[in-house]
C-alpha cells in the first residue's frame, strides 16, 4: 500500500513539474519588486490561487483571529503579578506605553511587508535590514525557531501545570502530563495554512476572554484569596511600588508585561499569507485596543482583590479551589492552540525552505510532503517537551523571552525597518541614497520628532537585552536559590 501510494506520488510530482514549467513565475525578478510592489502581489495571488494548497488566501478577519489568539492568551494572567511589584500607577502607565510602542512598530512592519512583498518572514526582513548578509539570516532564523520554541515549552509547561490542578493529582508523574499536553499541542498544529488555523484562533481567543473575565469575577467575589486561611494577613494593594522593592523584581515585572505585548515576529509570517496585505492594519488596531483594555483590567482588579500576600503568576492560582478550576479550564483551548500556532509558524518556515515555492509538494497533498509536514512539527513538539522539563518555571520563562528576543523582534528591527523605509521614500523622490542625517535636515518637524522616536524604540531594544537579560538571569538563580522551583523532570505536582 505505502509503495502504491508513493509511486503515485512521483506520477503525481512528474505531471505537476511539466504544468509548471509552462508557467512562468513572475515575482522572482526583486529588482522589479521595488519599482511596482503592487504588481508583485497580484501576480504571486494569482500564482497562489492555482494550486489545491493556497497560501494567499487569508483576510484581514482571519488574520484578526489569528492576532487575537496570540494575545488573548495565558500571558494576560502575568499581569495581576506585575501590577503587585509595579503597583497599579506604575503599571498601567508601563501597561499603556508598552501597547503603545508595539503598535507604532507593528504599523511599521505592516508598511515594510507592504513595501517589499517578496520578504514573507522576519528571518528575510532581517537580512533585507542588515546589509543583505547570508549570516544575519541564519541569525535571526535561530532567534526565530528558538522564540517560537520557547513559546510551545511554556504552553506544555501550562498544560501539564492545568491537568496537575484540575485533577489534585498526588500520584501520577507530572511529566506523563507534560507528553499528554505536547501530544495534544502536536495534533492541533497540523493544520497546513493559516486560513485554516484562524478558525480555531477565534474559539480560542473567545475561551481565554471568558477565562479572564471570569478570573476577574471570582477574585472579587470568593471570601479570601487562596492560601488565607493558613496566612491570614490582611489583602493590600499600593498604587506605587513598594519602598526598597529590588531592581530585578521590577524589570521582571516590566518585561513580562513587554513579552505579553510584543508578538511581531509573527506578523511578517501572518501579511505574507494575506490576500490583501495592506488591509492587516485594521487587525492591528481592533487587537490593540482590546489588549489595552484587557489587560489593564486583568491586572487591576485581581491585584486589588488578591493583594501583595497572595498574588501569584498565572493569577489563576491566587483564586479560591473551585474558582480555581473553572476559570483555568476555560483557558485550555488558549493553552492548547496557541503552543500548536507557534508551532505551525516554525513548521511553515522550515518546511518552506525544504520545498521551494514551485514545489508539488508545498503546494499539493502529496505523502512526502505530509511526512516532512509531520515530522517537522513531531520534532518541535519533542524539543518543547525537553525545554519545558529542563526550565520548569513560568513567569521567569516570559522574562527569560522578553530580554532574549523582544528586544530585536519587538523593537530594535523595527526601528531600523523604520529607517530603511524613509531612505525608500527618498530614493524614489530623488533617484539617490541618502544618509540619515540628510533625510533628518530635509524633515519637517513631525518627522524630526519621528526619528527620534525610532532612535529611542532602538535603545529601548538595547536595553531590554542588556540589563534586563541580567535582571531576569539574577531572578532565576535567586528562585533557584530559594528552592522556588522543582526539578528538571520532576515527578512532583506542579499544580497551582
Amino acid at each position: 500500500m505505502s509503495q502504491q501510494l508513493l509511486s503515485q506520488d512521483l506520477e503525481k510530482e512528474s505531471d505537476y513539474e511539466k504544468q509548471e514549467d509552462l508557467k512562468t513565475v513572475p515575482f522572482d525578478d526583486e529588482s522589479t519588486l521595488e519599482g511596482d510592489p503592487d504588481l508583485y502581489l497580484q501576480k504571486q495571488v494569482e500564482f497562489e490561487s492555482q494550486h489545491d494548497i493556497n497560501y494567499r488566501n487569508c483576510s484581514w478577519q482571519k488574520t484578526a483571529g489569528l492576532l487575537f489568539s496570540e494575545y488573548i492568551c495565558l500571558a494576560i494572567m502575568s499581569f495581576p503579578w506585575s501590577y503587585s511589584v509595579l503597583g497599579v500607577g506604575l503599571g498601567l502607565i508601563v501597561t499603556i506605553i508598552v501597547a503603545l510602542f508595539v503598535l507604532y512598530t507593528g504599523l511599521i512592519v505592516a508598511d515594510y511587508c507592504a513595501a517589499y512583498p517578496h520578504l514573507v518572514d522576519v528571518c528575510d526582513i532581517g537580512q533585507h535590514l542588515f546589509w543583505g548578509k547570508k549570516w544575519v539570516w541564519y541569525l535571526t532564523a535561530i532567534c526565530f525557531v528558538l522564540n517560537n520554541l520557547l513559546i510551545q515549552a511554556l504552553h506544555v509547561l501550562v498544560g501539564a501545570k492545568y491537568l496537575n490542578t484540575i485533577t489534585g493529582n498526588t500520584t501520577i508523574c507530572s511529566v506523563a502530563f507534560g507528553v499528554v499536553a505536547a501530544i495534544i499541542c502536536f495534533l492541533i498544529s497540523l493544520p497546513r495554512t493559516f486560513s485554516h488555523m484562524s478558525i480555531i484562533g477565534y474559539f480560542s481567543a473567545i475561551t481565554m476572554f471568558t477565562a479572564v473575565v471570569l478570573a476577574m469575577v471570582f477574585a472579587g467575589i470568593q471570601d479570601h484569596p487562596f492560601g488565607y486561611e493558613k496566612e491570614e494577613l490582611p489583602i493590600v494593594w499600593t498604587a506605587w511600588p513598594i519602598k526598597g522593592t529590588s531592581y530585578v523584581n521590577i524589570m521582571s515585572a516590566v518585561l513580562n508585561i513587554v513579552y505579553t505585548f510584543v508578538g511581531q515576529v509573527t506578523y511578517p509570517s501572518f501579511i505574507s499569507q494575506m490576500k490583501r496585505p495592506k488591509e492587516f492594519k485594521k487587525a492591528l488596531w481592533a487587537v490593540t485596543i482590546l489588549e489595552i483594555l484587557l489587560f489593564s483590567l486583568a491586572g487591576v482588579i485581581v491585584y486589588i482583590y488578591v493583594g501583595n500576600n497572595y498574588i501569584t503568576s498565572p493569577g489563576f492560582g491566587s483564586l479560591s479551589l473551585k474558582y480555581k478550576k473553572i476559570a483555568f479550564s476555560f483557558a485550555v483551548p488558549t493553552i492548547i492552540f496557541l503552543g500548536a500556532l507557534y508551532s505551525n509558524v516554525s513548521a511553515q518556515f522550515l518546511f518552506q525552505h525544504i520545498f521551494d515555492k514551485t514545489s508539488i509538494h508545498r503546494n499539493s497533498h502529496t505523502v512526502k510532503g505530509w511526512i516532512v509536514w509531520g515530522g517537522i512539527n513531531v520534532i518541535l513538539w519533542v524539543l518543547a517537551f525537553v525545554v519545558a522539563e529542563v526550565i520548569p518555571f513560568f513567569s521567569d520563562l516570559l522574562s527569560l523571552m522578553s530580554s532574549l528576543f523582544d528586544c530585536s523582534f519587538g523593537f530594535f528591527f523595527w526601528s531600523r525597518a523604520f529607517f530603511k523605509l524613509k531612505e525608500l521614500y527618498y530614493y524614489k523622490l530623488e533617484n539617490r541614497q541618502l544618509s540619515t542625517w540628510e533625510i533628518f535636515q530635509r524633515s519637517n518637524l513631525w518627522s524630526k520628532g519621528e526619528i527620534l522616536l525610532n532612535f529611542l524604540i532602538a535603545l529601548i531594544g538595547f536595553y531590554i537585552l542588556g540589563p534586563g537579560l541580567y535582571a531576569t538571569i539574577q531572578s532565576i538563580i535567586w528562585s533557584y536559590e530559594a528552592d522556588a522551583y522543582g526539578k528538571p523532570f520532576s515527578c512532583a505536582s506542579n499544580g497551582i
